[in-house]
């Protein structure tokens, strides 16, 4: 058991040892690649709990190993869907708030997109559009698919 003034060191999480959240994180990553290119890879990385019957703490975290936000909960590893769902989640906040810009953002209104299932129950990037002018938003694009 750490106490609050032992910060724990993270740890890079090996390939393998989370396979649903690993799937998720690649398609974040194609859409990472595709808006922000210059930026390095997400990467999930691990900090072990306060107590030791809890499991570790596993974040989404930038190239250089900074992430923002709340840690991934064990049980969205139970089914793909919820881990793209958490996975695109903190990835999208670790993003922002890491390098102080809305992300992504829809090519054709410039507006950060948001997390939305479209009419086939994918998770997509929703933009707002016009609706500030009583337009439709819209879906842009699948998670996965900015680079399509």
């Amino acid at each position: 058991m750490r106490t609050p003034f032992d910060p724990p060191e993270p740890r890079p999480v090996p390939p393998g040892e989370y396979p649903v959240w690993e799937q998720a994180l690649a398609l974040l990553n194609r859409d990472l690649a595709a808006t922000l290119p210059r930026q390095g890879p997400l990467r999930l990385l691990a900090l072990p709990p306060y107590d030791e019957d809890e499991p570790e703490y596993v974040y989404v975290a930038t190239a250089d190993g900074e992430w923002h936000g709340s840690h991934l909960a064990p049980h969205t590893q139970a089914g793909f869907a919820s881990a793209l769902a958490t996975v695109a989640d903190a990835a999208q906040e670790t993003v922002t708030e890491r390098l102080w810009q809305a992300w992504p953002l829809c090519p054709e209104h410039n507006l950060g997109m948001h997390l939305r299932e479209d009419a086939e129950e994918r998770l997509s990037w929703w933009c707002a559009g016009e609706r500030l002018r009583h337009g439709p938003g819209h879906i842009h694009a699948a998670v996965g698919a900015l680079g399509a």
